[in-house]
């Protein structure tokens, strides 16, 4: 049977394939449809400071081959986490990652202090995609000087893995990458959505009540693929794949293309099984190539 245990920094996952930050709940709504202990991890939804009601409706909108959002990171804050849903994580026995948002450095601060004290809470990954409230609404994550900031304020407070979820809104992903890097990220998951709009034309109004959006879903694949080789081949930290990944095929591509691991987001929405279909399919294409390991996979693009 192939090896499908990967390694990312410190944690060690059974398979490589993990669940995106807010697609997947706190894993408990899944628990009727699979094993969520099958996954190699969960990451779940954004965890902020304090409570956040999320944007006004409408904030979600159908695509073609995907989807927007401007949900507005709606969560009821870190102590909420801690007192009444990190027990509930407890069950699960494979990597349990929290999603650290804020608008502030501070607010990223003092969630990862938190997050750092919860034994089974194994990583956390730092949405740097939110804007900061401070420097004029500019999301953290699209200059280098502001994501390597917060990177490097949460760096000091947080000691276990630490992974920064980077931005596609940005000229070049590739420098954000190496600056975190620096700032002391242990790996780095890319790509979050990318900023988009829908309109309608009957009523000539926005869709979304915050007129932009965050794209994700199948028509953001190959932009994800494009941006996942490129950081790959500059980084020497782990890299973990997302964007439109549907099948094992979408995520054995992203492995190939650089990846140590993949996140599924927006599929699970069309399908709460799929998660598990592409461990067995990535299981299926080993077997098939005669390949041990699926870390044999990371990186194996043929030029």
């Amino acid at each position: 049977m192939p090896g499908l245990e990967v390694k990312l920094h410190k944690l060690t996952l059974k398979n490589p394939v993990l669940t995106a930050s807010g697609t997947f709940g706190y894993g408990v709504e899944f628990d009727d449809f699979i094993d969520v202990n099958a996954l190699g991890g969960i990451i779940v939804k954004a965890t902020t400071s304090l409570h956040r009601e999320g944007n006004p409706y409408p904030r979600m909108a159908e695509t073609p081959m995907g989807m927007l959002n401007a949900v507005g990171l709606q969560n009821k804050g870190v102590d909420y986490f801690v007192e009444n849903i990190y027990p509930k994580l407890l069950k699960y026995n494979n990597c349990v990652i929290a999603n650290v948002s804020d608008s502030t450095v501070e607010g990223y601060v003092e969630v990862a202090e938190k997050m750092n004290r919860l034994d089974h809470i194994q990583a956390i990954e730092l949405n740097i995609s939110c804007p900061n409230v401070k420097e004029g609404g500019m999301a953290f994550g699209t200059s280098c000087p502001s994501a390597s900031a917060v990177t490097r304020a949460v760096r000091e407070v947080y000691n276990k893995t630490l992974i920064v979820k980077l931005s596609p809104n940005v000229t070049s992903i590739v420098d954000i990458a190496l600056a975190v890097e620096e700032a002391g990220a242990d790996a780095v998951s890319l790509i979050n959505t990318l900023l988009g709009m829908a309109i309608n034309a009957e009523t000539r109004r926005p869709v979304l009540s915050t007129v932009t959006g965050g794209l994700s879903g199948p028509a953001i694949k190959p932009v994800a693929l494009r941006m996942v080789w490129q950081v790959a081949k500059a980084v020497k930290i782990p890299v973990i794949g997302i964007g439109g990944i549907s099948s094992a095929t979408d995520a054995i591509e992203f492995l190939l293309a650089g990846a140590s691991a993949v996140q599924v987001g927006t599929a699970n929405f069309t399908d709460p099984q799929t998660t598990v279909k592409i461990i067995a399919g990535i299981e299926d294409y080993l077997r098939r190539h005669k390949i041990a390991e699926v870390r044999e996979l990371t990186g194996g693009l043929l030029l």
